[in-house]
């Protein structure tokens, strides 16, 4: 493992800590003539910082003048799409990590090969600060339309859950909470990629990823899921990249979060290679990826809800689905299988697209929203025996838990919201909710003594105005009613980060 320290050009954390304690990231500036901030880790690697960057001295630097401009021009691209499709491969590899945690697992794979620089010409002026006019350019972009032939066998058809309709139940709603009293949030480390204290690059080839949804699988120890993730090919800003995988899984049993968290394994296909563990298609406007939402173990069995994303759409923080779903695993993780039947189609915009669920008592709630951005949150329930079974689920509207009708569900809180992460807290005996408020450019933390709410106001835990394209803030399950701590991803350097929020 990786010793979870700390260290800023050189400056050990308590020192810089002092330095940075104003604006609540434990680093100091890597040069001062670059004004940079950078955290570094144990291993002396430079990771990514969130984080809003100070003024540059002078006034604001204009970006440079691109050589080229790409005016782009869609063309329709046929692809016969089998269906099904082929044989999911859940080969799985024991990881093998050295004693040395700086030392690299798989320098053959995950090492860079140096790139000679390119041969600048006689035509360019990058030598020159005289002003240039881009060169305009077509450039081609194929819009993927799918065509279904015929496929494989496919996977054996699962039987079927018997219809059991849980008769409509009047509920209460309990009285608001005080907004959740939010004092200091700080930056606690970079869990992912280049320079993180896990050093995911060169142990799973996780360069790039995003999401780190975290629950409870058994005493001591908690799973975290990573969304689109890519591998040493993955270059800043944003999820591109050939190694390609909608999905990973660690585990952690790391309980001093304090200082960090320790991914101790990763699910493996290959040699130094994090697994996709929900599988997808990866052909755009069929189904482009599957990422995870939520995660949670009832006994022995550990459930993904998911989404499947048919295609991104080309306005920011939009997208559309094809279903929500849910995944179930028997051994800890390591393979997991689709169930055919616990899916809530996207017909007509409909909610429990992106879920957060959630056991407690007798019931798994469901926390959810459409597909996107801009949707309101409506809640389901079901019995914890029966959560595979869609037939048993009951959806709050209007102050009755309704069976099937997940079109009526009522919104739970005003507004929009998304990428919701709930958690009961049972030392406090209320629930937590956090999500983007795209609108307000936050992430925001709300309480409640139920599910159903009311819910109270919100408090701030990330404002966009520190972290200028932060999302997420998925919480992790070890917090208590004094420490808050979640994580939370950053578009441009698109990678995890552990966050500590202090409770008052």
């Amino acid at each position: 493992m990786v010793e979870k320290s700390w260290s800023v050009a050189g400056v050990p954390l308590c020192v810089a800590a002092v330095v940075a304690a104003t604006i609540g990231f434990s680093a100091v500036p890597a040069a001062a003539e670059t004004n940079t901030w950078l955290p570094v880790n144990a291993c002396g690697e430079t990771g990514f910082n969130p984080a809003k960057e100070p003024p540059t001295p002078g006034g604001p630097v204009l970006p440079p003048i691109p050589p080229t401009i790409g005016i782009p021009i869609p063309y329709p691209d046929f692809v016969p799409v089998p269906v099904p499709g082929p044989t999911v491969d859940q080969t799985r590899v024991a990881q093998d990590l050295p004693a040395d945690p700086c030392a690299d697992p798989c320098p053959d794979l995950t090492d860079e090969i140096e790139e000679p620089l390119p041969d600048a010409g006689s035509s360019g002026s990058s030598g020159s600060s005289a002003l240039h006019i881009p060169k305009i350019e077509i450039d081609p972009q194929p819009q993927t339309i799918p065509i279904p032939v015929p496929g494989g066998p496919g996977p054996a058809p699962q039987p079927a859950p018997p219809v059991q309709i849980n008769s409509a139940e009047r509920g209460t709603l309990s009285a608001a909470l005080d907004t959740p009293a939010v004092g200091d949030v700080r930056l606690v480390s970079q869990l992912t990629g280049h320079g993180s204290e896990n050093r995911t690059d060169k142990r799973w080839q996780v360069d790039g990823t995003d999401l780190g949804i975290t629950w409870e699988t058994k005493p001591g120890e908690v799973a975290v899921a990573f969304g689109d993730t890519f591998g040493k090919d993955w270059a800043p800003p944003g999820a591109f990249g050939e190694d390609w995988r909608s999905n990973v899984l660690g585990h952690s049993t790391d309980t001093d979060l304090s200082d960090g968290m320790t991914i101790d394994s990763m699910v493996q296909d290959s040699r130094c290679h994090a697994a996709e563990i929900i599988d997808s298609r990866h052909i755009n406007n069929f189904e482009t990826t599957t990422i995870p939402t939520s995660g949670f173990a009832i006994g022995n069995r550990q459930f993904l809800s998911y989404m499947s994303v048919k295609r991104w759409s080309v306005v920011p923080g939009m997208w559309y689905t094809n279903y929500g779903g849910i995944a179930y695993s028997d051994d800890n993780g390591q393979t997991w299988t689709k169930d055919q039947h616990a899916k809530w189609h996207n017909i007509f915009g409909a909610r429990f697209q992106v879920s957060a669920m959630v056991p407690q008592g007798d019931y798994v709630y469901m926390f959810g929203t459409p597909n996107g951005r801009i949707g309101t949150i409506g809640l389901a329930r079901v019995p914890v025996d029966q959560v595979l079974n869609t037939t048993s689920y009951q959806y709050w509207s209007d102050g009755t838990w309704t069976p099937v009708s997940e079109h009526l569900a009522t919104p739970i809180i005003g507004g929009v919201a998304s990428e919701l992460s709930v958690r009961y807290d049972t030392g406090a005996g209320k629930w937590l909710m956090s999500y983007l408020e795209p609108i307000g450019g936050r992430i925001i933390l709300r309480q409640s003594s139920a599910p159903q709410g009311v819910w109270s106001d919100g408090a701030t835990l990330v404002d966009t105005a520190d972290y200028p394209k932060a999302y997420g803030g998925f919480i992790h399950p070890w917090s208590t009613d004094k420490d808050l701590y979640f994580t939370m991803s950053e578009w441009d350097s698109y990678n995890v980060y552990l966050m500590h929020a202090s409770l008052r």
